[in-house]
């Protein structure tokens, strides 16, 4: 493939290592641009941690694990369960657009279990298309086409099935470091969910790699509305 931009959008600091951190590690090793943008602050998921120290916690964690695949941060611009489609949202995710110029998204499904990871997806959703209008005026200037949309696989796996795999056996120890790099939430998902969710992301690579014949993949479904199609392989 030639040399392609790939923006990932979470809605919280942590959600992109845990859905598709070994496919943004594997675009990052074959030469690709990759940046992530977590939406929320992420000040919610503690029960000790204040927000405000705890948003900023969560910030310095999100840019030790992108840099670990030298991958650029945005965000955040709202805190956690304030996220809404509102015009203000869809303005700071088409700025973010315009900046990076993606050749390919991925974000969240709109069929998941969390309010935030719904609201991030129709915000990008939305983003994506204005951000190439050049009368609907930010900071930057107009993107040049719809960018395709890739969804995520969902949380444990309980909704729509995957379309597509990626093969991440040669990344899932990449993917592994990054999330570790999320101590804070390490806690919270054991103390709030009794989910030790390294254990977590092993258990879900194995069983889409089951599906797909390779030791660990994560899973993706893409977004097909017109505009968005092309006849060519995007993910790596």
């Amino acid at each position: 493939m030639n040399t392609m931009r790939v923006l990932g959008v979470g809605a919280h600091p942590d959600d992109l290592e845990i859905l598709c951190g070994g496919t943004l590690a594997k675009y990052a090793r074959q030469g690709h641009d990759v940046f992530m943008c977590h939406v929320c602050r992420g000040d919610k998921g503690h029960f000790e941690i204040p927000p405000d120290e705890l948003a900023r916690i969560r910030d310095e964690e999100a840019r030790r694990a992108a840099a670990i695949i030298n991958a650029r941060t945005f965000g955040p611009f709202a805190d956690d369960l304030d996220l809404f489609v509102t015009r203000e949202m869809i303005l700071r995710l088409v700025e973010v657009i315009r900046e990076t110029k993606p050749d390919i998204i991925i974000t969240h499904s709109p069929d998941d279990y969390m309010p935030d990871h719904i609201a991030a997806s129709h915000i990008v959703f939305s983003a994506s298309f204005t951000a190439t209008l050049p009368h609907f005026r930010t900071r930057s200037e107009a993107h040049t086409k719809v960018t395709p949309i890739y969804h995520t696989d969902v949380l444990a796996g309980v909704g729509p099935a995957p379309t597509e795999y990626v093969d991440i056996t040669d990344t899932f120890d990449v993917k592994r470091q990054m999330l570790s790099e999320h101590k804070s939430q390490i806690t919270w998902l054991k103390s709030h969910d009794n989910v030790d969710v390294l254990e977590y992301i092993e258990t879900i690579a194995k069983f889409r790699g089951l599906q797909c014949g390779v030791k660990y993949a994560e899973g993706f479904r893409q977004v097909r509305t017109w505009g968005r199609i092309i006849p060519n392989r995007l993910l790596p």
